[in-house]
């Protein structure tokens, strides 16, 4: 039995990449915090990155190091590389002198580390009953991107990133060699008051997509990409009220967009654009609730999963308050979406994260300081089986794995 165990772990050891351990990367803030529907500073704070290995059951947390992050923007405020190595962070405020909230335009470049796959930690727990091993992640440095720096998003290739800046209009060209990275310039978006929210590449790495939450927007912008020049169409599309967070399929036939209106109370709505089109646009738009912070499809693009905020970050004497969000999973034909999926989270929940298989939902509440995991039946069950929290310092406000 020990030889069997021990080959194991030697055979997983072997097979070791930061892609194979699966990585969940979640960004948190620990300069704010929701007390009663009013966002307080917290001044002595401390923003974090939380590295999660998926692969384990239930999900593990495997190190936090400290790095800039911000709950300001759509919860796609991380990236990570297509081969597992490395992720970008934005962070879209900081705190002044005088501990006030501004914008910032900084990214983080965040080395992976070697972390090993959870079949070598069982491997070593078995023989030693040791701890399993760590990861060796670090900060490998920063770049200036432009003013509220938030949704980021890497190409297939990895030789590029973007980075929406909420606060300037604009979007950043990043340059990637490696673990290099490097700006190349800005797009203008020819609004400083449009709001670049989330962006996602196609994925031949030809175009991007840009939400513009802005009152004076309130569209998706399409972006012409070749090589490192990239360029604004003009060709804009609408969806709902303040298009904000954002995701292409896998396949690239369908994006579909957050739209999280105006937090008066009213049901919001996610849409779906159909991307076969010439020129893509806007063909289904569902009501989802109050205020749908973060949308993610799921690797096989079957599901779309979407965490409704459902009044949570209002006052609990407000109408509108309710005392949990929702995780909904909606299933996926062609460009038409039906729920198929719902359970109660926290409060003021922001980012959603796959696993690879399709099987496995993560959702970041805030209040709580708390990634929630579920298992997802799929087609034959079509339900959400709740596992164990996974605690973070700060509040989780962005989460991505590699794509």
């Amino acid at each position: 039995m020990l030889k069997s165990i021990l080959a194991a772990g030697a055979f997983a050891v072997a097979a070791a990449s930061p892609a194979a351990a699966q990585l969940a990367v979640s960004a948190n803030d620990g300069k704010v915090k929701l007390v009663n529907g009013v966002v307080q500073t917290v001044k002595d704070g401390k923003d974090s990155v939380s590295i999660i290995d998926l692969r384990a059951s239930p999900p593990k947390l495997v190190v936090e190091l400290e790095a800039p992050a911000s709950v300001a923007g759509p919860p796609t405020s991380v990236a990570v590389a297509p081969n597992g190595s490395f992720a970008l962070v934005t962070a879209a405020e900081k705190l002044d002198a005088e501990g006030k909230r501004v914008p910032h335009d900084v990214v983080s470049i965040i080395d992976l580390g070697d972390i090993k796959p959870s079949l070598v930690a069982r491997a070593k727990s078995a023989v030693s009953k040791g701890p399993a091993p760590q990861a060796q992640a670090k900060v490998l440095g920063t770049v200036q991107a432009g003013r509220g720096a938030s949704g980021v998003s890497i190409n297939k290739a990895g030789t590029l990133a973007l980075v929406a800046n909420r606060a300037e209009g604009t979007v950043s060209v990043l340059t990637i060699t490696g673990k290099d990275v490097k700006v190349a310039g800005k797009v203008d978006l020819g609004n400083d008051k449009s709001g670049p929210s989330a962006v996602s590449f196609t994925p031949d790495g030809k175009q991007a997509l840009v939400t513009l939450d802005g009152e004076s927007a309130n569209k998706i912008a399409v972006l012409a990409i070749d090589g490192t020049t990239v360029t604004y169409t003009k060709r804009d599309m609408n969806a709902g009220l303040r298009p904000y967070g954002l995701d292409i399929a896998k396949a690239g036939d369908v994006a579909v967009v957050a739209n999280i209106g105006r937090g008066n109370g009213d049901s919001d709505t996610i849409s779906v654009i159909d991307m076969k089109l010439n020129p893509p646009r806007v063909v289904n738009t569902v009501t989802v609730g109050q205020t749908p912070e973060g949308i993610k499809m799921s690797p096989d693009g079957k599901y779309v999963a979407v965490t409704v905020m459902n009044g949570t970050n209002k006052v609990d004497t407000s109408p509108y308050f309710n005392k949990q969000s929702l995780l909904q999973i909606y299933q996926r034909t062609g460009t038409q979406l039906s729920k198929v999926a719902e359970a109660p989270i926290g409060r003021w929940c922001q980012g959603i994260a796959w696993s690879s298989n399709s099987k496995k939902v993560l959702a970041q509440c805030m209040v709580e300081e708390e990634v929630y995991s579920f298992n997802f039946a799929g087609i034959t069950g079509k339900s959400l089986n709740k596992e164990p929290s996974i605690k973070v310092k700060g509040g989780p406000s962005g989460i991505r794995t590699a794509e």
